[in-house]
């Protein structure tokens, strides 16, 4: 089997080589001037802790993350920038040179996309010549974290909505465009059913979804007016916004399009009320196949208490907490060396402390398909359970076929129910602990005593 071909989501994806941070070159451009630019460096990326209120992540965003990797490249353009920076004045030519022809030629392993992971615990690991090593760090850090936290996000709101229909809304009110189509991407991996983001639509392949504006409303003589006429523009196909002036006049208006609307969607106001309200209006009239969509700064904790109060509605559209995660905006991923020729390499620094060696997560489950132990372990070290890290690439080439966004959907789903029950509950966030094998305690101890 062929890999897959890693789908970018860039404009324009051969101009990449520049999206790092100065230092990473000003490092590369020091390792040259020692020579140690082609030591063997293992660099690994994980999460040191959890954001508040999160028990477990989703791990997100490897595909790009992946084919971009593999493209990394300076222009002509980057390099002739470069040179005119004063901090590298002194800097040799061939420096230069060199940088313009860099690509990445090393090894990565990683969890695969839309595992379930937890605080500490090595979710990339790349072994590279030292330079090329660390001109990925920033990239990888940059393309991992966001999806990843949007994708933990959908996870939590998946697990509120108890089965159903979920639409990410989010394209509007997320940090840029760009933001946007990662955000469709990652919450669509982990549950959700659709996206309102065009673009996502037609590059990811993920389902479209989308009802009408206020303006189309506002844009019409009457309510009445607007309704029908968008009905016969969509007939059997139309969700009809009845928020606008007054929801429950809106509901009747709607109620009374032929042949029938498919939905209605509340917006605003107490929509418990309002959904009770709507559902009993639409049975008296016989309309019963008629859903009710929800929408309006919703997430997690307001669906999870909608549906416990009994609000019939039937699907709910999720934007800027979903696309911001507005309550854990930020994780700590970080990208650390960890071996150099063979040699462990750790960092003391308290509150960062660093294991050496490369590293392998082992899983176990129990009979019931539930996560009761991770144990990270060394790399080359024998361990029960299923090793989690698999690898990606070799010598700078896809060797992994890289799955369908699909069956990435399909394996988070099979994630998520592994999760303990303790660890899926919205308001308390218990902790998973992440064991560290021995050998791997042996060689950290042997460090911090030397």
């Amino acid at each position: 089997m062929n890999p897959k071909t890693p789908i970018s989501l860039w404009p324009d994806p051969n101009a990449l080589g520049a999206v790092t941070d100065l230092y990473q070159i000003t490092m590369m451009a020091g390792y040259r001037a020692h020579q140690m630019e082609h030591k063997n460096a293992t660099f690994e990326l994980f999460v040191r802790r959890l954001p508040n209120g999160r028990s477990y992540l989703i791990f997100a965003g490897l595909e790009q993350a992946v084919g971009d990797l593999l493209r990394l490249a300076f222009s002509e353009e980057h390099i002739n920038a470069l040179k005119a920076l004063p901090i590298f004045g002194a800097v040799a030519p061939t420096f230069f040179d060199w940088l313009a022809a860099l690509r990445f030629e090393g090894d990565l392993w990683s969890v695969p996309e839309g595992t379930v992971v937890f605080a500490g615990e090595p979710l990339v690991r790349v072994r590279a010549p030292l330079a090329q090593a660390q001109w990925v760090e920033t990239y990888l850090l940059a393309s991992l974290s966001y999806p990843t936290l949007v994708a933990s996000k959908a996870a939590r709101v998946v697990e509120a909505a108890s089965g159903r229909p979920l639409y990410d809304f989010g394209a509007r009110r997320s940090h840029g465009p760009y933001a946007g189509l990662v955000g469709a991407r990652a919450s669509y991996l982990a549950g959700f059913d659709g996206t309102s983001n065009v673009e996502a639509g037609l590059k990811l392949g993920i389902p479209l979804a989308g009802t009408m504006a206020h303006s189309w409303v506002q844009s019409f003589p009457t309510e009445h007016d607007a309704f029908t006429s968008f009905a016969r523009v969509f007939p059997n196909h139309a969700t009809l916004l009845v928020d606008t002036y007054d929801t429950l006049k809106g509901v009747t208006r709607a109620s009374a399009i032929e042949p029938a609307v498919s939905a209605v969607r509340l917006d605003s106001g107490d929509l418990l009320t309002l959904s009770r309200a709507a559902r009993s209006y639409l049975d008296e009239h016989g309309l019963s196949s008629v859903r009710i969509f929800a929408s309006g700064d919703l997430e997690e904790h307001a669906i999870r208490r909608l549906l416990a109060d009994g609000a019939p509605i039937d699907a709910f559209g999720v934007g800027t907490e979903l696309i911001t995660s507005r309550d854990a905006p930020a994780i700590a991923m970080v990208y650390k060396l960890v071996e150099i020729d063979g040699a462990g390499c750790m960092k003391l620094s308290p509150g960062k402390k660093t294991y050496p060696m490369a590293k392998q997560i082992r899983r176990t489950l129990d009979e019931h398909g539930i996560i009761v132990r991770d144990v990270v372990t060394r790399a080359d070290e024998p361990m029960d359970g299923d090793p989690l890290l698999v690898p990606v690439l070799k010598d700078g080439r896809l060797v992994a076929a890289l799955p369908s966004l699909t069956e990435i959907r399909e394996y988070c789903a099979k994630q998520r129910a592994s999760v303990p029950a303790r660890l899926r509950k919205l308001d308390d966030s218990a902790q998973f602990e992440v064991e560290y094998s021995k050998a791997l305690e042996a060689e950290a101890s042997h460090w911090r005593q030397s």
